[in-house]
């Protein structure tokens, strides 16, 4: 439980297979129609998935779990994979997906008698339009609704974490938009959503340096000291993201803003003019634990950016970099999609924290990327190339999280 969604206090582990029967794989949390706090996840072993609902609003006791059966219009059972699932409410009805390919989509009025609707995605969806197959895997499946539209946040187990924004027509889901949020193996994975309770969605994902089979997009450098347990766990979540839509549609992506209770010792640049292919390390701003709000000026130079980790001299470093036209953001080995409105400032909210490096770009892109801890390899720099570049920074060291003092 936390009040903050920064500091947690465990409580005791109920959900095991002496209570449930089975173990528990992945699913999401959803609130009933009553206001309870409840959750549906695929049963390891029992080709089910399944709905548990909580007798308290500190998740410590639990009814028993009640499957989800699903059967189609002349109430014959329905042949279907049991696989991620996700539960929403929506027209005071109950709705269910199974994950997997071309997953398919239930409806209940009480959680206990399910019906088949059919495949959740309309017959209508533009595929070539969005550029993803209709059959690519929907896991970690996560409805819920952004603004005027619903959001599919998912993972592919190919591709990494996902997201559809759309709407319902004709009782089934049809995306207008489709966009990675990961770029290189499963460095950014496996989501979760929650409502606060001042009405803000908010999103974090599953992260590992690891390469596990089913990944099928590579990555251009590997990190060995990283899998050592000692130096970095196996999975690490990101930090939680803000979501919103702008007015245009497209997804706005933001840190929680409960993160800047983390903050001390703070150290400003003022401004800063970075000369044309050069480098101006930053006089009193390095560290492995840092938060950093860089922002550029209209840039116009060909390329300009942020060196992490770097040497005295500026070498050696993770760089984050855009450019003039360009149309990707580079952190250090991905090239995410972004791009600037002419006349447009750049800024960038970094988060280092020891070898995991969190990138957000003008609240339209973030990114996870990795990098081997080396404490003679601490310091931050700006760098400017074929142009010169106008930069100022904030800066502040971060608490851990697990410390309490104020």
């Amino acid at each position: 439980a936390s009040p903050d969604m920064v500091h947690w206090k465990w409580h005791p582990t109920r959900l095991q297979p002496g209570f449930t029967g089975h173990g528990m794989f992945s699913g999401t949390g959803f609130f009933t129609k009553d206001g309870r706090p409840a959750m549906i996840y695929h049963g390891e072993g029992t080709d089910k998935n399944w709905i548990m609902v909580a007798l308290d609003d500190q998740l410590d006791e639990w009814a028993k779990p009640m499957a989800v059966e699903g059967k189609d219009a002349s109430g014959t059972p329905a042949t279907m994979r049991h696989w991620d699932p996700d539960c929403w409410v929506m027209n005071d009805a109950y709705y269910a997906l199974s994950g997997g390919n071309d997953p398919p989509l239930f409806t209940s009025p009480d959680l206990k008698g399910w019906r088949l609707v059919g495949p959740l995605f309309h017959e209508r969806t533009p595929w070539e339009k969005l550029g993803i197959a209709r059959d690519e895997d929907v896991s970690c499946a996560n409805m819920f609704r952004l603004g005027d539209k619903w959001k599919l946040l998912c993972i592919s187990h190919a591709l990494g974490a996902r997201y559809y924004l759309g709407d319902f027509r004709d009782g089934k889901y049809l995306p207008e938009r489709h966009a990675m949020l990961n770029w290189a193996r499963y460095d950014c994975f496996a989501p979760e959503s929650l409502l606060t309770a001042d009405g803000r969605r908010v999103a974090w994902f599953w992260c590992t340096p690891q390469h596990i089979g089913t990944q099928k997009v590579g990555r251009k450098k590997d990190f060995p000291a990283l899998l050592d347990p000692a130096v970095c766990q196996a999975g690490i979540q990101s930090l939680p993201r803000e979501l919103s839509l702008a007015e245009d549609g497209s997804l706005r992506m933001r840190p929680l803003r409960e993160l800047e209770t983390l903050r001390h010792e703070p150290k400003t640049t003022g401004d800063v003019t970075v000369p044309g292919d050069g480098v101006k390390v930053l006089d009193s701003i390095a560290g492995d634990t840092l938060e950093l709000e860089v922002v550029f000026s209209t840039p116009r130079a060909r390329e300009y950016g942020v060196v992490l980790f770097c040497n005295g001299a500026g070498k050696d470093g993770v760089e984050i970099a855009h450019g003039a036209g360009r149309k990707t953001l580079t952190v250090d080995y991905i090239e995410p999609p972004f791009a600037l409105a002419d006349g447009e400032d750049l800024t960038l909210r970094i988060f280092v924290d020891k070898g995991m490096v969190e990138v957000f770009a003008n609240d339209r892109q973030a990114a996870v990327t990795w990098h081997e801890p080396n404490p003679e390899r601490l310091r931050v720099g700006l760098f400017s190339r074929g142009g010169d570049s106008a930069a100022r920074v904030r800066a502040w060291k971060m608490r851990s999280i697990y410390q309490t003092e104020p």
